[in-house]
């Protein structure tokens, strides 16, 4: 019973000549025992998607230059629906949306990631964290609206041909845009505020390249089951319901086309809807399996990939899916060139 204070008058000695330093570390180590939040701990450690080897280097510098071509691309559809009049047309106008969107959403988590990599730079702190999965579930959450608005817009456009200019109409452009971008940031606030309310204590260290909720929602030392039956009902409606109006406008599309009896309209219609139908799949796809599927299914590596895909990779390919299998895109790109190539020669 008496061993227990010797050891500790023992102990003092070395206690009185420890440095600031490790005065400062012994502080940190208690601190992230127990719960933290915004008010304590600095903030979080994100883990790199590649390592040093040479494999890993190729890859990097792949991601590199996706990030590139998809802000060059959609800021160049963005630019070319804005200088070409032929292009302003509110199926081009939901598309040039669509870009900007793009723009955004992937300059979330890539340029933090690129820094991270180079540099080291792998820590964020609270807030930061917060801001990051702010804006990502509001783009992400918008883009999955404005592409259901946007089969709308299909619909519309085939099935009542006549009635297209009222029902497009650029007030009700308008009020599409801004929906898609009020339901995001509605989404948003409702799952940061809800996510970042929870303890967080241990482990510093995100097991993904950036704050997304499911791989938050781990650090968390408290029970989440609640919270992520709320998030489960939230992709049902930021996802499943958009979805389901894609498919029923589609459906309805279909119908109409195979009534047509012109050929050419056929194909042109079914030209217009086949692009867009392939970004929603490749949009719609990996977040069902991020935020639909149970946890038991998901681990890192699996959802870093799927991660890449929809952040980096799809947006990318937006503009380019657009651009092949549309003339008229196509023929105010060549228009737009030849013009710069004149202005140039003069």
């Amino acid at each position: 019973m008496n061993s227990l204070p010797s050891c500790r008058l023992r102990d003092q000695p070395a206690a009185a000549s420890s440095t600031p330093v490790a005065h400062a570390r012994e502080a940190w180590q208690e601190a992230s025992r127990g719960p933290w939040n915004l008010s304590s701990i600095p903030g979080f450690v994100l883990t790199s998607l590649f390592d040093e080897s040479q494999t890993h280097l190729f890859l990097f510098s792949l991601v590199v230059l996706i990030y590139i071509l998809a802000m060059a691309g959609n800021t160049a559809m963005v630019l070319l629906i804005w200088a070409e009049a032929r292009l302003h047309t509110p199926m081009y106008f939901l598309l040039s949306q669509l870009s900007f969107l793009d723009i955004f959403f992937t300059s979330v988590t890539v340029p933090k990631m690129i820094v991270g990599f180079l540099f080291g730079w792998t820590s964020i702190s609270f807030g930061g964290c917060g801001a990051q999965m702010f804006f990502f579930m509001f783009l992400g959450a918008a883009e999955c609206l404005l592409l259901a608005l946007m089969a709308y817009d299909r619909y519309v456009a085939i099935c009542n041909p006549l009635h297209y200019p009222v029902l497009m109409s650029r007030r009700v452009c308008l009020l599409m845009v801004a929906a898609s971008w009020l339901g995001g940031s509605l989404n948003a606030s409702i799952q940061t505020s809800l996510t970042l309310q929870f303890p967080y204590c241990g482990s510093r260290k995100i097991s993904h390249f950036f704050c997304e909720v499911p791989s938050l929602l781990t650090l968390a030392c408290a029970d989440t089951e609640t919270y992520e039956q709320v998030l489960f009902v939230t992709g049902v409606v930021v996802l499943l319901v958009p979805i389901t109006f894609i498919t029923t406008s589609y459906a309805l599309i279909l119908v109409a086309v195979l009534r047509m009896h012109s050929v050419e309209g056929r194909r042109k219609a079914l030209a217009t809807c086949s692009s867009h139908l392939t970004v929603v799949n490749l949009f719609y796809g990996p977040l069902v399996y991020t935020y639909m599927l149970p946890a038991t299914y998901h681990s890192p590596g699996q959802d870093d990939v799927v991660s890449v895909f929809y952040t980096v990779l799809t947006p990318m390919l937006n503009p380019v899916i657009y651009s092949l299998r549309n003339k008229e895109v196509t023929g105010a790109m060549k228009k737009v060139i030849a013009r710069c190539g004149v202005c140039r020669n003069t």
